[in-house]
């Protein structure tokens, strides 16, 4: 399986620093020009699926990304950015964002998802889509949260890493996997 994984285009609450969770932002007009570059960097990649964020700023990241393009795209809770439940809207400067992203620490907050909670889910879609699409080409459309614990899976965690948030991947960048 060759795994395709991008972030959806910049929204305006990524220009402003605010954590957007599950919150469902639109992209602004930057994030659809970096998924229309995406999807021309895409185009020489034979993709027999693209399975994004149901979440409307990967949704249609995903829909700019296949264009014309005969690709069905599915949507999946799997995707989902994490629930930043009540850090949501608020910068990384008004709570303590590395305590959230301390794999180690693991803390449980009312109703944000945990870390672990987070890697639980994504695992169980990465593993469900392993073995659904084994000689496949796969795009997966997601976003900043949900690609730390891929990148994580796929490429380890770094020795005496505690704190994750640095394996996140910027709007609209690819990563390539052959699994």
């Amino acid at each position: 399986m060759k795994l395709l994984l991008t972030r959806h285009g910049q929204t305006d609450w990524n220009v402003a620093g605010k954590i957007q969770g599950t919150t469902d932002i639109e992209l602004n007009e930057t994030g659809k020009k970096q998924a229309e570059e995406t999807g021309k960097k895409l185009l020489n990649y034979d993709i027999d699926v693209i399975i994004a964020s149901p979440l409307k700023r990967a949704k249609k990241t995903a829909e700019i990304i296949r264009g014309n393009r005969n690709i069905e795209i599915l949507l999946d809770d799997g995707l989902k950015e994490r629930a930043f439940g009540e850090f949501e809207g608020k910068t990384r400067e008004e709570f303590d964002f590395n305590e959230i992203w301390n794999y180690k620490l693991n803390k449980h907050y009312e109703r944000a998802e945990s870390t672990s909670e987070l890697f639980e889910r994504v695992q169980g879609f990465l593993n469900k889509i392993q073995e659904e699409y084994k000689d496949k080409t796969v795009l997966l459309v997601t976003h900043g949260g949900v690609t730390v614990p891929i990148r994580a899976t796929l490429e380890g965690i770094p020795e005496g890493m505690e704190v994750l948030k640095g394996l996140g991947i910027d709007n609209c960048e690819i990563k390539e996997y052959d699994l």
